[in-house]
């Protein structure tokens, strides 16, 4: 694709992109066979692991059904797996289904009233939950009960439904967005961090190995610098290797075949792709380095407004590459320093000089 003419919409970009943290249909199939099944198999979240261990290990001491969970974060860190390996600790079951699939209070009335004693509710995405359903899920998270309206208007009737105990674990990439009602009713909240890149190496160690990869202790780490912090994106990373080296060479992923194969999908050493790249590059070119609206920048890249600020952006300024200021966009010098450009001088004043001088 020429970023010089109008590119995809948002969707269709980060389906393209290795580096997104969302996940694909492919993604999710892989995900199933690399997931590890118990907390001692669970990589890096040191702290909400220690902290979930005690939590479930008390309420199985206790024979009672753990208190409900609400795991944040940013995509691809782990809260599915963590919600599988709660009701893998607790030997329950589990019912999996998401906030934008909930838009009536009835919808969420069904699911609840099918659940079995002790089973685990996972809630992808809670915060898009309908105010209705959200409305219903307050009584049913404190009191095990929800009251189903029977009729409309002046007629209707409340009808009170029990519910058995059930672990509700809610996720979200945005907590922010969650009423305090909403929040105050989870016993336990846990916060997911990027992975250091030696946590990525251990988890891309672990998956080549249950996908029958040999990889060295450097492509590996090739791989951790390159994959954002985020593990899903690490394993989406070892998948295309892999293919590279299957095709290129003898199968073996070393630093060399690594640094080879990921040049070919444009993920540079700091895990930024082409779209990172053409925006800091239009900034910096075309702009001086800011600040410049996004607006412009957009039209410059020649991508929507929503796909600069929602898909590039987050990542370029967790990096320091990018900022956000009331004036635009601006270039950090790390961002100069990645795309090995000289900043444009200035004048005592703060000002430009002429030609950059």
């Amino acid at each position: 694709m020429n970023w010089d003419e109008t590119g995809p919409d948002t969707e269709e970009l980060l389906d393209e992109r290795l580096v997104d943290a969302g996940a694909d249909g492919e993604d999710t199939a892989v995900e199933a066979a690399l997931r590890p099944k118990d907390l001692d198999e669970f990589v890096g979240q040191e702290k909400v692991r220690e902290q979930l261990d005690l939590v479930l290990k008390a309420a199985r001491a206790r024979g009672a059904t753990a208190d409900h969970v609400l795991l944040s974060g940013a995509p691809g860190l782990g809260k599915t797996t963590l919600s599988m390996i709660i009701a893998a600790e607790m030997n329950a079951p589990i019912r999996i289904t998401s906030g934008p699939a909930i838009q009536h209070a009835g919808d969420l009335a069904a699911i609840l009233s099918s659940l079995q004693e002790g089973e685990v509710l996972f809630l992808d995405e809670i915060h898009r939950m309908s105010r209705p359903a959200e409305e219903m899920l307050y009584m049913a998270m404190e009191d095990f009960r929800v009251d189903v309206i029977v009729g409309k208007g002046p007629g209707a009737t409340a009808i009170p439904l029990e519910l058995p105990p059930f672990t509700l674990v809610g996720a979200t990439t945005r907590a922010g967005l969650l009423p305090p009602p909403l929040r105050d009713r989870f016993g336990f909240t846990g916060h997911m961090e990027f992975y250091a890149p030696n946590e990525l190496e251990r988890v891309i160690h672990r998956s080549a190995g249950l996908l029958d990869v040999a990889i060295d202790v450097e492509g590996a780490a090739e791989i951790a610098g390159r994959s954002r912090g985020t593990p899903r994106i690490a394993n989406r990373l070892l998948r295309r290797v892999r293919d590279y080296a299957q095709v290129k060479a003898d199968g073996r992923i070393d630093r060399e075949i690594a640094v080879a194969a990921l040049r070919v999908y444009e993920v540079d050493a700091r895990g930024l792709d082409r779209l990172d790249r053409a925006v800091l590059g239009a900034l910096l070119k075309l702009f001086g380095g800011g600040p410049v609206g996004l607006s412009t920048l957009a039209v410059a890249v020649g991508e929507e407004r929503e796909t600069v600020e929602e898909v590039a952006e987050p990542f370029l300024v967790r990096e320091g590459l990018l900022a956000r200021t009331p004036r635009g966009r601006v270039a950090t010098p790390a961002a100069w320093a990645h795309l090995g450009l000289v900043p444009p001088q200035h004048d005592g004043k703060g000002q430009q000089g002429l030609f950059g001088a």
